[in-house]
């Protein structure tokens, strides 16, 4: 057999972990051979490809990145797309796909799957974790220790000049990164698109903590919204799949805080260094198990299907149900850290 492996969607920490556990494992139990497909749908879409093999993996557990590239191509929407990715398929000799995505890379597997019969096996990858059916998505770990530190430092900054700082973190519609490392960075207050946030409330809990002598932390993540009007945007230019670039209400909310309190206030904007680096070793354990669990599955034929985490069991879920809906933040969950507020 022959199997492919793509990444796609935005890059992510624990990326090559996956390749090289698929591959190793792939070839000395099942003698499978691999071909990697360059940068996400691109790579089937056009028939570009890279040699995949136990030697070409040799050395990349602990990179980020990934070393077949990664767009956010969405070949369902290409000129005769299916049919272009099913004859790249036959004309490579490729009987089996590794997806390893996010909600819209694994929404066209669940899809090719599904409706034209593509074999295909997910391994569901994002730093926002917002996958539903997994516990948690291998990214998100490095993503929270990365911004915790840069919340750490922040502080002292912020208490050396009496001044607030607003961090922006990433996550798009779910507030997973700003939740764990707003908590555990000790922020004064942390923002999530889950709940609309009234600005004047912000203000006040600010003010709380410049009585108490401490400049305060204001973790905000992208895709939060104030409670009268819409969302913040840089611009409204979308990807192929719909999505708009989010950021920008780090900036607006400091604006406003500086505005309506005279308190001097600055944004750190924290962006694409949360996916970028050496993955956690959480990361490289988690994204390991789910490549050798997905060959697994490849072998067991069991296509259609996504790895997952289930406390701490690997186990394999309908793609189309991970990709169903959102996974965000509980209400609950956001009650813990409101203790924290002020």
């Amino acid at each position: 057999m022959r199997v492919g492996v793509l990444t796609g969607g935005g890059d992510c920490p624990g990326l090559n972990a996956v390749i090289r556990a698929v591959v190793r494992k792939g070839v000395q139990e099942y003698d499978y051979d691999f071909i990697g497909f360059r940068d996400g749908w691109r790579g089937p879409l056009e028939g570009v490809t890279v040699p995949l093999s136990i030697p070409a993996v040799r050395g990349i557990l602990p990179r980020g990145g990934t070393i077949l590239g990664s767009s956010r191509t969405n070949p369902l929407k290409a000129e005769h797309g299916v049919r272009r990715i099913r004859d790249n398929l036959d004309r490579h000799g490729v009987d089996a796909l590794v997806t390893i995505g996010g909600e819209d890379t694994l929404g066209v597997a669940a899809t090719l799957s599904e409706e034209y019969g593509i074999h295909c096996v997910g391994v569901p990858k994002t730093i926002d974790n917002d996958l539903s059916a997994t516990d948690y998505t291998f990214g998100f770990d490095t993503a929270v220790n990365i911004a915790t530190e840069a919340i750490d430092r922040l502080h002292t900054t912020a208490e050396s000049h009496m001044r607030v700082l607003v961090v922006e973190v990433m996550g798009r519609h779910a507030g997973w990164i700003a939740l764990h490392s707003g908590l555990a960075g000790g922020a004064n207050v942390i923002l999530v698109p889950e709940q609309r946030f009234d600005v004047d409330r912000v203000c006040a809990w600010v003010a709380s903590r410049f009585r108490a002598s401490y400049a305060p932390i204001v973790v905000v993540a992208e895709g939060a919204m104030p409670a009268q009007g819409e969302m913040v945007l840089k611009d409204g230019s979308q990807d192929s799949f719909g999505h708009v670039r989010l950021s920008g209400v780090g900036e607006w909310l400091a604006k406003e805080i500086e505005r309506r309190t005279g308190k001097e206030a600055r944004t750190t904007v924290l962006g694409h260094v949360q996916r970028g680096g050496t993955p956690s070793a959480f990361d490289r354990w988690l994204a390991t198990r789910f490549g050798l669990h997905a060959i697994d599955a490849v072998h067991d034929g069991d296509f259609g299907k996504m790895v997952a985490l289930n406390g701490t069991d690997i186990v394999r879920v309908p793609i189309a149900e991970a990709t169903a809906r959102l996974k965000t933040v509980d209400p609950a969950l956001y009650a813990e850290a409101e203790v924290f507020f002020g």
